[in-house]
């Protein structure tokens, strides 16, 4: 899986999540998913579930917190990845 598809798995996995469909729309590896997509904390934690339960990848704490943005999320995605 390429960083591409990646980034369009991330956008399919938060869409239930964010309220600013326009962010949503526009977003890019810079979106972050508090400011720009006014994504909830509770939701964070949903959205790191779901990306462990959709690739089969752990997801520590540290990992967790630096999770706010796509591209972080898909660095730690891929890193996750090719551990496996």
């Amino acid at each position: 899986m390429n960083k591409e598809q990646l980034i369009e798995k991330v956008k399919e996995i938060i869409k239930p999540y964010t309220t600013n469909k326009e962010a949503y729309e526009n977003l890019t590896e810079d979106t972050d998913f508090i400011n720009d997509l006014n994504i909830n904390s509770a939701n964070l934690v949903d959205i790191v579930l779901d990306i462990e339960q959709i690739f089969d990848v752990v997801i520590d704490n540290t990992d967790m917190e630096r999770m706010l943005d796509v591209r972080t999320a898909v660095e730690i995605i891929e890193t996750k990845l090719a551990k496996k």
